[in-house]
């Protein structure tokens, strides 16, 4: 598991800037993000590189930011990855609650899907044992770093 990143923001000019504008000057490299938008705030989920740097930074800042676990599988760029590990998660213990993806540099893996979803642990379980690649931080700073 992942640790994600989520900042709320008012819907006015600049906020997003301001965002990644205290991400850049602390020498946080964002690997993935995801906003979605309201008529009064945005939400913007962020994958980064060091989530307790930034967490610590855009506090001080006085932004609105939590921390939560999501799930990043590794899949190819072949028609029906997706559709494969959705497929493994469609089961009336799991729920999926939102999805994003991001591309990677690393030669093994294409894609990296990034997951949130309802009773991660079954949903993990059910990866696993599927044969997918669950990344975590650490795996994850590699893939970025070639």
């Amino acid at each position: 598991m992942l640790k994600q990143i989520t900042v709320f923001l008012e819907n006015k000019s600049g906020r997003m800037e301001e965002v990644t504008g205290c991400i850049a000057e602390n020498n946080i490299n964002i690997h993935a993000l995801y906003v979605a938008d309201t008529t009064d705030f945005g939400i913007l989920r962020m994958i980064v590189s060091d989530p307790e740097k930034a967490m610590k930074v855009l506090k001080a800042k006085d932004f609105m930011v939590k921390t939560n676990d999501v799930i990043a599988v590794a899949i190819e760029h072949n028609p029906g990855s997706l559709h494969n590990v959705l497929c493994k998660l469609n089961t009336p213990d799991t729920s999926l609650e939102y999805i994003y993806a991001f591309t990677s540099r690393h030669k093994d893996y294409d894609a990296i899907v990034i997951m949130s979803v309802g009773n991660q642990a079954a949903a993990v379980e059910k990866l696993n044992n599927s044969g997918l690649i669950l990344l975590d931080e650490n795996l994850l700073e590699q893939i970025n770093k070639l």
